[in-house]
């Protein structure tokens, strides 16, 4: 491997790889606009010139490979003077709106004009003023902003293949547009707001809510489909979620999020989500404390175990539940009754969307088509306590003898939405129910015991993705009041002292005692700013 000198420090670097790259690697500081490692290299901002020894000009680290015995000075005064040059340039006609600005408090723009920016402006000429533009359902342009970095261009050629952006006019005209009759809809388009280094890309959902300094972001895993997706969930300190952004994983989902997971938070803080635990009284549905509707549920089950015999219990494990929640849940019901039917509850699903490389129709990105999170953990679960199981499908028709018996079980939702299909098991229309769900459905309006769940953004377990790879996610924000997660209910019907999600997964053997939290994405490190 390559050795290379910068500002006096060795660095170690992999072969072929760009000094912008290796000195990120190494935690060395070089301020870039147009560069993404996951797109094309432009070059065009100019401001990570550095000078390299042997070579008479600078040169863009972004672009240039490093080679055994190289000298970098990114410090030096001709680097420092063009970077000064290069951030005098853009803040020509770029307007002075930071107050007003969603981007305020992560901008590359109000970091580099810090470092490298003069304090007062030469420019003394009316500033170029661009229009605001809505240019997708989720996404508005405010062009005045635009720094050109071309970054959302190349997005949705590269990775997207959608091509609706492009860059029209040229000098101080030259704006980002899209193509008539094409606006920015594709499934993948919010990444163009976290890709914006600027304030010129802005997500509508989340325009003038909150400031980034007052959220807090915490790692998490996408509910929307099987992809098990990387995220950030940042919500401030009274627990309400203002946005997710993607969490950088190699083997899973690199840089990007579809925007079904982007705005998968709408479920959680739903006006209609279940807050209340009931109970059916007389024919009709009360509201209960819900540690009374806990008592109940579990009361109730257990006689009908007793009267209904071996294999009168049932339960239906979500896939949108953790794993160690699917897991307890199947020790609860089996220590009512050991012949408990353990069922997997409907997996929602549709023809996958691959996204392709404009130009070389390079497979980039793909949303799967099985919109449940945790499909395949919750079958593994099934087959690691054993005993009578069924599908869905099996559930539905309940043509074998062994599913016939059953009188009554427990029922887990979670789903983003209305999730219960057309074709229903008649168990659910005159068995005895305890659903524990979000979202209201005509199930739970139904159910003897009804018992408000938590979302997965308010609970720590894991999901198995597609892959087959178990990632861990942790709560991001509390519950609402009277909600209890469900893995909490589960250990305090068995007794057990509380719920610990890390001490499940240990029990429950591999995959999942070694999942852990995916490695976050490497954070850029520190400014380094340099007295001339």
């Amino acid at each position: 491997m390559p050795k290379i000198t910068v500002d006096g420090k060795t660095i170690e670097c992999k072969d072929k790889q760009a000094i912008l790259d290796a000195c990120t690697d190494a935690g060395v500081a070089l301020p870039s606009y147009c560069y993404h490692p996951g797109l094309s290299v432009p070059a065009s901002c100019r401001i990570c010139l550095v000078e390299v020894e042997g070579i008479p000009k600078l040169v863009p680290s972004c672009q240039t490979t490093v080679r055994e015995g190289m000298v970098v000075h990114s410090t030096s005064s001709k680097a420092v003077a063009n970077r000064k040059q290069v951030m005098e340039y853009l803040l020509v006609n770029h307007p002075l709106d930071c107050p007003v600005c969603d981007q305020a408090g992560e901008c590359y723009l109000q970091d580099y004009s810090y470092q490298y920016g003069r304090a007062q402006a030469r420019f003394e000429e009316d500033k170029v003023k661009q229009p605001k533009k809505d240019v997708g359902e989720n996404i508005l342009l405010y062009s005045d902003r635009c720094i050109m970095c071309t970054r959302c261009v190349r997005f949705t050629r590269e990775v997207s293949g959608t091509s609706e952006l492009f860059v029209d006019g040229r000098g101080s005209k030259e704006e980002i547009q899209i193509f008539p009759g094409k606006p920015l809809n594709n499934k993948l388009s919010g990444n163009v707001v976290d890709l914006c280094p600027v304030g010129a890309l802005l997500d509508k959902n989340f325009l003038f809510k909150q400031r980034v300094w007052l959220l807090k972001a915490m790692p998490s895993i996408s509910p929307a489909d099987a992809g098990g997706e990387n995220i950030w969930v940042d919500a401030n300190e009274s627990g309400e979620i203002f946005r997710i952004r993607p969490r950088y994983n190699e083997k899973v989902n690199r840089w990007w999020i579809s925007d079904d997971s982007r705005y998968a938070w709408k479920a959680v803080q739903s006006g209609n989500r279940i807050k209340s635990a009931k109970r059916l009284q007389f024919g009709t549905q009360v509201e209960t404390d819900g540690a009374r509707a806990i008592e109940q549920a579990f009361a109730d089950l257990t006689n009908l175990a007793a009267t209904g015999g071996a294999g009168s219990l049932y339960a239906m494990l979500s896939p949108m539940m953790a794993s160690e929640e699917a897991y307890l849940l199947g020790k609860l019901i089996r220590s009512l009754d050991p012949q408990a039917v353990l069922v997997a509850g409907p997996t929602p699903t549709q023809a996958d969307e691959t996204f392709k490389h404009y130009l070389t129709g390079k497979q980039t990105f793909v949303i799967k088509g099985e919109k449940v999170p945790n499909a395949a953990g919750v079958k593994r679960v099934i087959e690691l306590l054993g005993g009578p199981k069924a599908t869905w499908e099996e559930l539905v028709k309940s043509e074998s003898a062994e599913l016939k018996k059953l009188k009554g079980g427990w029922i887990v939702g979670g789903y983003l939405k209305d999730w219960l299909p057309k074709e229903q098991p008649a168990l659910f229309k005159k068995g005895y129910r305890v659903v524990q769900d979000i979202l209201p459905n005509g199930l739970a309006n139904a159910a003897e015991v009804v018992i408000p769940g938590a979302a997965w953004t308010e609970k720590d377990g894991c999901w198995e993705n597609y892959q087959n790879i178990a990632q861990v996610f942790v709560a991001a924000v509390r519950a609402p009041e009277g909600v209890v997660g469900e893995g909490t209910v589960y250990c305090q019907l068995l007794g057990q002292p509380g719920y610990d999600a890390a001490a499940v997964r240990k029990e429950m053997g591999e995959p999942f005692a070694s999942a852990q939290i995916p490695q976050a994405q490497v954070k850029e490190p520190e400014m380094q700013f340099v007295e001339l």
